[in-house]
């Protein structure tokens, strides 16, 4: 990566750890919520051995617009078209109830650019992860254990985009229906 690339990627941290600043993901801890986008841009590099700018810098971004004030305008004046496309690709939208924005995601997963479909990839991957390792506190394991078959069933579209991050999400997806199966009590 040269120091161009350096500074866009850098530029974008700062840009998504501000836009999120005052956000905590939903675990017992109440994680910063920052350290979501920077988990997805590792499981991309780690993972999914990816390097393009564009899609690292949309992936740090990728949740900005869909839960922040965030303008389409500001991420295309500060980091391109290009990385603007892909984040609103992955962005849901927020008028839908979230059983309707779940549903679009299994419909238009297929649809996406193999860009936006890497992105989803690794950003269920992470999902997944925190659902198994650092859940909402309120989640049952009928809740845990829905949200894996939903996340299956986005995997599905997702095909075809990055080999290496499908494996990761369907290895992903396996050791969570262990754990939680495991957790089930015994009259189910």
């Amino acid at each position: 990566m040269n120091l161009t690339e350096t500074h866009q990627l850098m530029k974008a941290i700062s840009f998504a750890a501000d836009k999120h600043r005052f956000q905590t993901r939903k675990d017992k801890a109440g994680t910063p919520y920052i350290n979501h986008p920077i988990s997805v841009v590792l499981t991309l590099i780690e993972v999914g051995k990816e390097s393009d700018r564009d899609l690292l810098v949309a992936a740090l971004l990728h949740d900005t617009i869909e839960d922040t004030q965030t303008t389409p305008e500001e991420i295309q004046s500060q980091f391109g078209k290009t990385v603007l496309d892909i984040v609103l690709e992955v962005t849901d939208d927020k008028s839908l109830s979230r059983e309707d924005r779940k549903h679009h995601q299994i419909i238009y997963a297929s649809k996406k650019s193999a860009a936006a479909r890497k992105l989803k990839l690794a950003d269920k991957i992470c999902n997944v992860s925190d659902v198994i390792h650092h859940p909402p506190d309120n989640w049952s394991v009928e809740r845990k254990m829905n949200y894996l078959l939903w996340a299956e069933q986005v995997l599905e579209g997702l095909k075809g985009a990055n080999p290496l991050l499908e494996h990761r999400l369907t290895e992903i997806i396996r050791e969570g229906r262990e754990v939680f199966s495991n957790a089930m009590p015994a009259s189910q």
